[in-house]
């Protein structure tokens, strides 16, 4: 290891700022909440899901009862009914996405830069990252905000809890190449914190309490963040304009994908996620959600709003809350403070994991975290909203074991006719017509979305940036069909997630990888066995006792009997591809190009320096859990 004496941070003068612990139990004081103006929006969305569930549900309990229940008929019934909730409400939310991209002119691109008079505040928080791509991606930003005469505006921090010493020590060192780069343009900072107290949401309350007071609005992001100056500017200057604003939040782009999965995953934000945002900002407002980075906060209010308490009880349930974002937006809301989404702000970017597998062991750190939310959301005070945006964020975790277990209750009773109150030798038990229709029209609601966003794509003269309005739809085609093969295994893995957390095991914090490595069949199949025997067990009972409907459950039970081939086969590099293209892998903006050379450049100089090759994060033991 080379020889390094460590220097003292390097940080401008302390400005403190009084960040208290919020109290979940009691009224905080309030600011005047603006008047509510989308009741109407949002009565309309629940009025279509229950209608819709409701004729669902009505639909089943006639077919269940064309000849008597049964004990697992009544137990699929509400499994169902809260599955098709949901879809329902998330097509519906998708449609009223599409109805106002299709009303509306596309934004346009460009425009005078509006001119800001405020103090902001660049947080780049870091854990174990490899420093060569993100220092990259800081050298573009200020590039980016140096091409709009716009440094004087942002300062930059660096805020490092990273634990390995030889990653420190490359941190520092690329902080002093980039100050080198930009000395006498640009006030760049860098801190590492002696103690990682409560990961990232104690590392930027551990900056606002010391630095904050000097600053208006923070721009938080993650090690994969990229944005531009031009959209940096612009959020400031969005700050300013609404004093009554607490936070606003992009939609980040997924960029620099490779493999398959990671393309798929790219691919879909790109197309379907403008609609999707659309339609959550259509009927959230000013009680929208936060995810944690690519988003300008106003420092003052969540100073005074958003100190996170710890809850009570051990892990994975107490302690600090690890999925921050959502709860911190509750927060500054409950205080008045107004929670927006910039759906149609480009110029923010982030990465996907590269493989399955490393997206199921960040899942599992999200499903803890939200699950965590369950003791915030009858918090006193909280906009009614923000008590969803909880409750739907762990909820999505809570519906993982219902699919599963429709998986089964449905297979049995198509196995088993007597089980549905058929007789032994009735081959249609599980085909009656009301079955069939709402089968249909479930598929019909997970594919509607994906078919309007691509209309959407071609009625605005968007489709070159994805290769032609045909390829554009090709795209949809295999990422509808690779995704059908993934759901279930991530339902499988969220399945898993739950119970460990439930049986009180804490996933920690592991280091995420961001790059793709090579993964054979044998380590996809150490990790995927648990799908894999399960899927074998739905085959081998479907095609034994219910072949005639097994086909309806072909697609869920074969992907999870060959988990670990689709994992392997998904994480494979796919440069070559001809589909699956966006605007940005097409012709890169110039701030991509230009932190992709950067991150070449540094990793020429990280292999020039060192006596060894960078050691890549192991493939996780069982699926990558670490304590930190």
């Amino acid at each position: 290891m080379r020889s390094f004496s460590w220097p003292a941070d390097a940080v401008p003068s302390e400005s403190p700022l009084a960040m208290p612990i919020q109290s979940l139990s009691a009224e905080p004081d309030r600011r005047p909440i603006l008047a509510d103006s989308l009741t109407r929006r949002r009565a309309w969305l629940l009025a279509f899901t229950i209608v819709l569930s409701l004729a669902a549900s009505v639909a089943m309990t006639r077919a269940f009862a064309a000849d008597r229940f049964t004990v697992l008929e009544l137990v699929a019934l509400p499994l169902f009914a809260s599955l098709f909730a949901w879809t329902a409400f998330s097509c519906a939310s998708a449609a009223v996405g599409f109805l106002a991209l299709w009303r509306e002119s596309p934004p346009r691109e460009g425009g005078p830069l509006p001119t800001v008079s405020s103090r902001n505040a660049v947080l780049m928080p870091v854990y174990n990252e490899a420093p060569g791509p993100v220092f990259a991606r800081l050298a573009a930003m200020l590039e980016s905000l140096r091409t709009v005469r716009s440094l004087d505006h942002f300062d930059l921090f660096i805020l490092s809890d990273t634990r390995e010493q030889a990653v420190a020590i490359e941190e520092r060192e690329a902080y002093d190449r980039l100050c080198a780069r930009f000395e006498g343009q640009a006030r760049v900072y860098y801190r590492r914190r002696a103690e990682n107290t409560d990961r990232k949401a104690g590392n930027i309350a551990e900056w606002v309490r010391r630095f904050g007071g000097a600053y208006d609005h923070m721009v938080v992001l993650d090690a994969d963040s990229l944005m531009t100056g031009d959209t940096l500017v612009r959020l400031a200057a969005a700050m300013e304009a609404a004093p009554g604003a607490g936070l606003i939040q992009t939609v980040p782009m997924i960029i620099n994908a490779r493999t398959l999965f990671a393309r798929l995953e790219q691919f879909a934000s790109r197309l379907y996620g403008p609609m999707f945002a659309r339609g959550l900002e259509w009927w959230s407002g000013a009680e929208s959600s936060y995810w944690g980075h690519n988003a300008i906060i106003r420092v003052k209010a969540f100073a005074e709003q958003a100190g996170l308490p710890h809850l009570r009880g051990p892990q994975p349930f107490g302690g600090a809350i690890m999925s921050h974002d959502f709860v911190e937006a509750a927060l500054l809301r409950r205080a008045g403070w107004e929670v927006r989404l910039a759906s149609q702000m480009g110029g923010s970017y982030e990465e996907s994991p590269p493989s399955l597998i490393d997206q199921i062991v960040r899942d599992r750190r999200w499903c803890q975290g939200n699950l965590q939310h369950i003791a915030v959301i009858a918090a006193r005070g909280l906009h009614p909203l923000s008590r969803f945006h909880l409750l739907r964020g762990f909820s999505t975790y809570l519906t993982a074991p219902l699919w599963l277990g429709l998986l089964s209750v449905g297979l049995l009773l198509a196995a088993f006719p007597a089980l549905a109150g058929a007789g032994q030798d009735d081959p249609t038990a599980f085909t009656r017509p009301e079955l069939l229709s709402v089968l249909w029209v479930s598929l019909a609601m997970l594919l509607a979305p994906k078919l309007m966003a691509w209309a959407v794509l071609v009625r605005r003269g968007r489709a070159d940036g994805f290769g032609g309005a045909r390829r554009a739809l090709a795209g949809v085609g295999l990422e509808t069909l690779v995704s059908s093969l993934v759901a279930p295994i991530v339902l499988f893995a969220q399945t898993r997630a739950l119970f460990e957390i439930l049986t009180g095991r804490d996933c920690g914090w592991a280091t995420q990888r961001r790059d793709a490595e090579t993964l054979t069949l044998r380590d996809t199949l150490r990790v995927h066995r648990g799908e894999t025997i399960f899927g074998l067990v739905l085959v081998g009972v479907g095609l034994i006792f219910a072949p005639n409907a097994f086909v309806w459950i072909a697609v869920p039970a074969l992907a999870l009997t060959f988990a670990f081939v689709v994992s392997a086969w998904t994480a494979e590099n796919v440069d070559d591809l001809a589909l699956l293209e966006t605007p940005e892998t097409l012709r890169p903006p110039r701030l991509l190009d230009r932190a992709v050379k950067l991150r070449s450049a540094a990793a020429v100089a990280t292999l020039a320096a060192s006596n060894a090759p960078p050691i890549p994060l192991p493939l996780p033991a069982r699926l990558g859990y670490e304590t930190a």
